[in-house]
């Protein structure tokens, strides 16, 4: 049968839909972009914000007439919301047109739970409240042929008083060394130059593991494989970035001189409402190590803005770290109440005009400075990765620098999955272009 997947939320998500297209290929099914050819459509959900709910529950709506057209269509739904009760007792009540319901930790019995659809004919579901071992070695299909992502924790211990992932992706458990080493030399075999390392936290790779391994110990093996040019990482946790972990960005040509480091917010009072267990100086004072030991490197952060409680002077100390901290990139998001997380119960809730007119004045100048960093550039001849064809212009190709930037430049598609130098010529807020150098 043809299969769609549509994938919601982070890059952990979006690891997950490639072993369920590797899951399905391998039973005989066929991969499609066009749902109107699909006989399997799955929604692998995130539920890391109110709005990507609303959204789901919307979709779902549009299925349903779907179905009606087409009643052998199977609708799967998976996920982060599917491990929230209330979220499975809504699909049961009021969508009866989905036909199988797993979470994110069991997509391994995929195969058997739509094996079960068709035999039964009835609504299955399918959904682990706690994550038990990490199940290895299934068969993925990669999106590029050229970057990967290679997961290397699953869940999460941190229990942020605003996120949900802990009680959607379990606790934090961290995969072998040598699993994971067996993964990126055969993604190196296969032509593989870049890997993005995913956990929720890597920094705090190796707690699980019985022999004592830290996350810059795993960087210093993975940098031997021959074949991959590039590591990148994500999510870093600003509590136990370690020294060890900063000098080895700085000594290692492979590691990309780019760390994303969520600030969250610059009060320390609303970090320590947030259970972030650090303050603003520490923040400052782990940026300024940073940039000391990696001067050319290139710092990225998420910002939440209206926290419960989060006061004007509050905001200004957020905007205070976002000016010296000087982010090359922001992402930036207004609070969402998350159900059953300590956050969404109080009753200090900051009213919506007051979260856009805060984030408005955040975008103002951290555009300013995301646009002075990139002016820096111009003149300068970088070494891009080519993912592909520009989404603007057919006759532009599309990459990014090892520095995460984002760049356009005239080209055709031999160039797709090479690292080739690029001249920077012009720049934008969140782009810049160039032409190749010979």
């Amino acid at each position: 049968m043809n299969y769609k997947i549509t994938t919601y939320g982070c890059q952990m998500n979006e690891n997950d839909s490639e072993k369920i297209s590797g899951m399905l290929k391998k039973m005989g099914h066929v991969n499609v972009e066009d749902e109107s050819q699909a006989h399997i459509i799955i929604l692998n959900t995130c539920s890391v914000r109110e709005n990507a709910n609303d959204k789901f529950f919307g979709h779902l709506g549009y299925y349903k007439k779907m179905k009606e057209s087409r009643p052998d269509l199977i609708l799967c739904v998976c996920g982060c919301m599917m491990q929230q009760e209330s979220v499975i007792m809504e699909i049961k009540s009021r969508y009866r047109h989905v036909d199988i319901i797993f979470g994110t930790h069991n997509i391994h019995e995929l195969p058997g739970l739509l094996s079960d659809h068709l035999e039964k004919h009835e609504m299955i579901v399918g959904v682990w409240k706690e994550g038990g071992n990490i199940v290895e070695n299934l068969p993925i299909e990669r999106k590029y042929d050229f970057k990967a992502y290679v997961s290397i924790t699953h869940g999460c211990n941190n229990f942020c008083s605003y996120c949900i992932v802990p009680y959607t992706r379990g606790r934090e458990r961290s995969r072998e060394i040598d699993s994971i080493l067996m993964e990126v030399e055969s993604l190196a075999k296969n032509g593989c130059k870049e890997i993005t390392l995913l956990g929720q936290n890597v920094n705090s790779y190796g707690q699980t593991l019985s022999k004592k391994t830290t996350f810059a110990d795993l960087l210093k093996i993975l940098v031997q494989v021959k074949g991959i040019e590039r590591i990148r990482f994500m999510t870093s946790h600003p509590k136990d970035l370690s020294d060890e972990l900063i000098d080895a960005i700085a000594l290692e040509e492979k590691l990309c001189n780019h760390i994303h480091l969520p600030l969250q917010s610059g009060s320390s009072k609303v970090l320590k409402e947030m259970n972030r267990k650090y303050d603003k100086e520490y923040y400052l004072n782990l940026v300024k190590k940073i940039k000391d030991k990696i001067p050319n490197v290139a710092l990225t952060t998420d910002i939440i803005v209206g926290f419960p409680g989060e006061t004007r002077e509050d905001f200004e100390e957020t905007l205070d770290v976002l000016e010296k901290s000087r982010f090359d990139l922001a992402f930036t998001f207004l609070y969402s109440t998350r159900e059953n997380t300590p956050a969404s119960n109080r009753e200090d809730q900051i009213p919506e005009d007051v979260k856009h007119k805060r984030l408005n004045r955040l975008l103002e100048i951290h555009n300013k400075i995301g646009h002075d960093i990139n002016q820096s550039y111009i003149g300068k001849i970088c070494e891009v990765l080519v993912e592909g064809k520009s989404k603007n212009n057919s006759n532009y190709m599309t990459g990014r620098t090892d520095t995460f930037k984002l760049v356009n430049f005239p080209g055709d598609d031999s160039l797709t999955g090479k690292i080739v130098k690029v001249k920077i010529t012009d720049t934008k807020t969140f782009s810049m272009e160039g032409i190749l150098e010979d």
